[in-house]
């Protein structure tokens, strides 16, 4: 059987670009989506096992788990790059919007790992967490201030997990700022946000898919976080 790799967030951009490069390079692939999309469609074509979870419910991630741990014995890998950009502006409960994005970015995680980590351990030869952070991790967002705290926090538990699985299980972040626009992005905002890094463009998908299958080849590294910001802490 091969080696099985569980994706949460893969109806779209960079999970959707993970699942599919990953089903392409011979893994079973696993992954959870909150939204019933044309490239959740895709990937169930292919023969992807696509499973309905919203993360921001304990009884969504409590669910996933336990389908999981029914469809597979072992893991390669888990990719948590399930996420909600939810901004103050749009919000008038705080405490809940706080919430939302604690259970999203951390008490997913966090439980998927603690839960999955027998399979991770089973699996023969290495096996990888990845946490998909943000840029913001660590300067923060005026804007989304509850949103940059959680993906802080989930950035922590790299540090917590790569000490307590190792040496079986290697534990990264992979840290992104902007790698490509929104439909519907004006060509005003696009000029100002490709200012804000020193290489001023959008590299897609596609680096954040070259950035996972590195950490995964990668014998050595743990604990880490590959920043994928284009120098933009230097602008």
């Amino acid at each position: 059987m091969s080696s099985t790799i569980v994706i949460t967030g893969a109806g779209q951009r960079i999970g959707l670009a993970l699942a599919n490069d990953l089903y392409q390079q011979g893994f079973q692939v696993i992954v959870s989506y909150r939204t019933e999309r044309e490239g959740v469609r895709q990937l169930r074509s292919l023969g992807v096992t696509c499973i309905q979870a919203d993360f921001s419910s304990q009884v969504g991630i409590e669910t996933f788990i336990a389908q999981v741990k029914q469809k597979v014995t072992n893991l390669r890998a888990i990719i948590h790059n399930a996420s909600d950009w939810a901004a103050e502006k749009n919000s008038h409960d705080f405490g809940a919007l706080m919430q939302q994005m604690i259970q999203v970015h951390v008490q997913g995680p966090y439980q998927l790992n603690l839960a999955l980590a027998p399979l991770l351990q089973a699996n023969d030869g290495m096996a990888d967490i990845i946490h998909f952070t943000d840029y913001v991790a660590e300067k923060g967002s005026q804007k989304h201030i509850a949103y940059a705290a959680s993906k802080a926090a989930l950035a922590n538990l790299t540090l917590s997990f790569s000490a307590k699985l190792a040496p079986k299980v290697k534990v990264n972040s992979i840290a992104p700022a902007l790698l490509m626009f929104n439909q519907g992005d004006d060509e005003a905002y696009k000029k100002k946000a490709l200012a804000k890094s020193l290489m001023g463009l959008t590299p897609g998908e596609q680096e954040a898919v070259a950035a996972v299958t590195y950490l995964l080849q990668s014998q050595y590294i743990t604990g880490r976080t590959i920043h994928l910001d284009g120098g933009r802490h230097l602008v």
